[in-house]
């Protein structure tokens, strides 16, 4: 198992970009950095390497020439080359991180609940979970409670790290911080 130095912060907020409408987020498992890109910049190349018949690249290429310069706006360029290269490797150097899995977000607000001692709170917590729109309503209950919002973040906070040190695990990496 390779032990690497990762930014567990960084981690947290991709798993916890569950849209993933705007970035999306990978694990370099030889360095521990996480990279992300603009979900604009990964279709623009992803459908100009399909485009150009580069559907099958294989391991080993080095570079990619087309034909003609590719007509891309400024704040692209500096990106490219890094794409390209996340794109070529995906799965042997680079790991998609994934979403946090909602069950494992819900069970984090119900475990917290059962911490809190204000029974006021705690009824509205609960009431906030149930129906559509319990993230956002166990969130918004949080925000008259700014003692126990500080505290929710904390325990949230040691909940994902330990479903993040698993999920590296699953990659062959011990974590450190």
């Amino acid at each position: 198992m390779k032990t690497l130095k990762v930014n567990f912060d960084d981690i947290q907020k991709a798993m916890e970009d569950v849209s993933r409408d705007m970035f999306d987020y990978f694990f370099d498992v030889e360095t521990g950095q996480v990279i992300s890109f603009s979900e604009e910049i990964m279709r623009e190349i992803t459908s100009r390497l399909y485009d150009n018949d580069f559907e099958d690249i294989g391991e080993g290429i080095e570079y990619i020439e087309f034909d003609e310069e590719p007509d891309l706006p400024d704040w692209m360029l500096d990106e490219v080359e890094l794409v390209l290269e996340v794109l070529l490797n995906r799965e042997v150097r680079y790991v998609h991180i994934p979403e946090r899995r909602t069950s494992d977000a819900y069970q984090s607000m119900v475990d917290f609940i059962g911490k809190i001692e204000n029974p006021v709170l705690k009824e509205e917590l609960s009431n906030a979970l149930n129906g559509k729109g319990a993230f956002r309503k166990f969130k918004d209950v949080l925000v008259n409670y700014p003692k126990e919002r500080k505290l929710w973040h904390g325990y949230n906070t040691k909940t994902i790290k330990r479903e993040i040190r698993a999920w590296l695990k699953s990659l062959g990496v011990n974590s450190i911080s």
